[in-house]
């Protein structure tokens, strides 16, 4: 039997509203009864559709990436939000593969024309964000390669398995740094061996280690 959870939304928290949400979680626990589903949990919340800094949609979000729920069950999409908070919500409930039930169509979400056109550029976007963030490693790998950097002999001791180490080798970083890497391509370097870190991290342990060389000095 599959779980699902149910959503209600309203935009204020007039006493009109108020009814207006209770009607949706009745509305709701009937459709997912009908179907067939374990009810999970029921989230509601008042809050804009125009924003994604919501409590009640961010609970959703973790609890469906946690795997605490197969289903989502709405009253209809605008519930998700509104303008380009629907589209971002829509696109990230596709991207953990989450069937989206509403009252509205008495079974799966049927999305608009337009709406389905978006969710597919979006997914070409992001397959070709894929495809430059994998370049911009190997590129960034060559220039240190080409200018001397040898992973072989300075990563030696990187762990097996493919796991990734969550803290950056400063000595890499100064070293990278010295062959005239930016911030940027170091990162995407050490990415590329395993270390799972930004650009922004990269720069921080670097400044703190120049600071600290400094201090040292005085």
């Amino acid at each position: 039997m599959k779980s699902c959870i149910i959503y209600c939304r309203v935009s204020t928290n007039k006493e009109t509203q108020k009814s207006s949400l209770k009607r949706q979680q009745e509305e709701l626990i009937h459709l997912s009864e009908k179907k067939g589903f374990y009810l999970s949990k029921i989230i509601a919340e008042e809050a804009s559709g125009y924003s994604i800094e919501r409590d009640g949609l961010l609970e959703v979000l973790d609890l469906l990436s946690a795997k605490e729920a197969d289903v989502l069950c709405i009253q209809d999409d605008t519930r998700l939000g509104r303008g380009n908070a629907k589209v971002a919500m829509l696109h990230q409930l596709f991207k953990l593969n989450i069937p989206i039930y509403t009252v509205k169509d008495e079974g799966v979400l049927q999305l608009s024309e337009t709406d389905n056109m978006l969710m597919d550029i979006l997914s070409m976007v992001e397959e070709h964000q894929r495809k430059l963030h994998n370049l911009k490693i190997k590129r960034g790998m060559k220039q240190a390669v080409a200018s001397g950097y040898k992973p072989e002999k300075n990563l030696s001791d990187r762990r097996q398995g493919g796991r990734k180490k969550k803290d950056a080798p400063i000595e890499e970083i100064v070293r990278l740094r010295k062959l005239e890497l930016t911030f940027y391509d170091i990162a995407a370097t050490l990415r590329g061996f395993g270390y799972d870190v930004s650009k922004a991290t990269v720069h921080r342990r670097y400044k703190e280690h120049m600071e600290k060389i400094a201090n040292n000095s005085e």
